[in-house]
């Protein structure tokens, strides 16, 4: 596959920048789903393995809100593993969300802070009843987003489904990925990974101590969307993540590749040199300021879930590092990881994921656009193989607009390879089962600007398989959601919800009034589309991946 030029580079990152920016709050106003209650709840005291935490029982549900899983990151702990937690005596308030790791300010949290290694329980009881426990990594690509974001509360999987919910805070971006390995000694092995390995001690701390909060530390699932599916991808593919998760779920985000140590490596001299630090005296970078540090994090291109290629020369950022150690190869390249041969995996894409971004980019021209503009739109990302790609979509699609083919072209590329290539790979191996899909509930509303249907964004999908497309109750403040004001979305969400947490519970993802959802295979090639009404598709697509395939924008086994 040859390499992308800078350009081409360049405008698929800035969409990934838009979400990043824009993730974590696009669905929802200030009144969040966190303060939404009928009432205002009780207290409720939980031992942890260090001391009592107090939290909140509102509406059937204990919720733990800034529990710190991990100590300091900051002074001589920035870019290495945190320090122990210190023990305390008496019942520590757990009542409000902890700092989000250092990014620009967040409606409705705390400001963002160096120190920001805490996380949120959701638990329908603390009974030790050992519910499955799904530990959600939130998107907003390698620099941005928290375990606070309105969307993915977890109080309805909770109490509708009977499962605990575990949601993290951990480093993003220069402080959570900038690779010390090669000048900074034995202390700073995995920095490069330490994003992840803060979600792997959260992990961690959830084995040791989620049976307190009800939940099954022996049946645990990780799942993630967007940058959070790109993180989900790397701890699916780590050693010392493995002894804490059974089955994982990576929703547009396929992490198949990763920055290699030499792409790194430049980062980490562009950052250098942007502060006129030798690599001799890298040691002066604990004494930058986070605010600094931030300022420096916003001169670099954003790092996408996905890498087309290992060896882009383009591909200078923050994000996880093929290091050799804490994440030994590509999470799905050359092939699954052996490591996760026996866990059970999820993955897919929502099928408008373009329309999210031509609405963060302010770019609703697109949809005006005629087949004579089609080309010039193609080929800056898709050069020579572009009159291929518009002929087979033409073929396919033969009622489409030039805006259809469009949004079908690009969304399909931003997160559809991957996936399909992550199943592929996934049922190549022979082990556990790996189920694909397709969310498709269409939205009632219009891309801002335009006449053009919202259809299904990227990002949508958050508030339905959080089942927090619900019917409110009286006494709720009304939230706005991308999914639109058609009560219909309350069938798709219980349906999505109910997949995954069945998925939890035993491996499977199944949901009455759902047909069997079969295991992805080579003979049939089968897809749930995700809907009011939801349907297996076998060897969707068919016709274009195959064409995907011809030009090498999907790998073949």
């Amino acid at each position: 596959m040859a390499n992308l030029s800078r350009r081409k580079f360049l405008s698929r990152v800035s969409m990934t920048a838009a979400a990043s920016v824009l993730l974590p709050t696009v669905g929802y106003s200030a009144s969040k789903l966190f303060t939404q209650h009928t009432n205002p709840g009780s207290f409720v005291i939980a031992p942890t393995a260090h001391g009592k935490i107090k939290g909140l029982r509102v509406d059937g549900v204990n919720c733990f809100k800034g529990v710190a899983y991990g100590g300091t990151v900051s002074g001589d702990r920035r870019f290495r593993r945190p320090a122990p937690i210190e023990a305390w005596t008496g019942v520590k308030d757990a009542l409000e969300l902890g700092a989000p790791t250092m990014q620009p300010p967040r409606r409705g949290e705390p400001a963002p802070a160096e120190d920001c290694l805490f996380l949120n329980v959701w638990t329908p009881a603390n009974d030790h009843k050992k519910r499955p426990v799904m530990v959600y990594t939130h998107g907003g690509g390698y620099v941005n987003g928290s375990g606070g974001a309105a969307g993915q509360d977890g109080a309805n999987l909770a109490r509708n489904f009977d499962v605990v919910v575990v949601e993290t805070n951990h480093r993003l971006g220069l402080l959570g990925f900038l690779y010390l390995d090669e000048i900074a000694g034995e202390d700073y092995t995995g920095s490069g990974n330490m994003g992840v390995l803060d979600i792997t001690a959260a992990l961690k701390w959830v084995h040791e101590n989620i049976a307190e909060f009800g939940g099954d530390p022996d049946n645990v699932m990780i799942f993630g969307e967007s940058g959070g599916g790109g993180k989900t991808s790397c701890l699916y593919a780590m050693p010392e993540t493995a002894p804490y998760f059974n089955k994982a779920s990576i929703e547009s985000g396929p992490g198949v590749r990763m920055l290699t140590k030499d792409l790194a490596a430049e980062t980490t001299e562009r950052v250098l040199k942007e502060l006129n630090i030798t690599k001799q005296n890298w040691r002066k970078l604990l004494d930058v300021t986070p605010n600094q540090l931030l300022e420096i994090q916003n001169k670099f291109t954003f790092i996408p879930p996905f890498q087309e290629n290992i060896n882009m020369p383009e591909m200078i950022g923050f994000g996880p590092v093929v290091d050799g150690v804490t994440l030994p190869n590509h999470p799905f390249d050359p092939t699954a990881p052996d490591i996760s041969k026996d866990k059970p995996l999820i993955t897919g894409w929502n099928e408008d994921e373009y329309a999210f971004f031509i609405m963060t980019r302010g770019e609703g021209d697109l949809t005006k656009i005629s087949f004579d503009d089609l080309p010039a739109k193609l080929e800056p990302e898709f050069g020579k193989d572009t009159a291929t790609i518009i002929e087979t979509y033409r073929r396919s699609m033969p009622d489409a607009s030039a805006p259809q083919i469009l949004m079908a072209v690009k969304s399909i590329t931003l997160m559809g390879l991957g996936s399909v290539e992550i199943a592929e790979k996934k049922a190549n191996q022979k082990g556990a089962p790996v189920y694909l899909y397709n969310f498709g509930y269409k939205s009632d509303m219009k891309i801002p600007g335009t006449d053009y249907p919202m259809g299904t964004p990227h990002a949508m999908d958050i508030s339905f398989k959080f089942n927090n497309e619900v019917p409110p109750k009286e006494g709720d403040k009304p939230f706005w959601s991308l999914a639109g004001n058609n009560p219909d979305k309350y069938i798709a969400s219980h349906k999505m919800a109910e997949l995954w947490t069945n998925f939890a519970k035993t491996g499977v993802p199944s949901a009455k009034e759902v047909p069997e959802w079969p295991a992805y295979n080579f003979k049939t090639r089968p897809t749930m589309r995700i809907d009011t009404k939801c349907e297996v598709i076998n060897d969707r697509f068919s016709k274009e991946l195959d064409m995907w395939r011809s030009i090498n924008k999907l790998k073949t086994l």
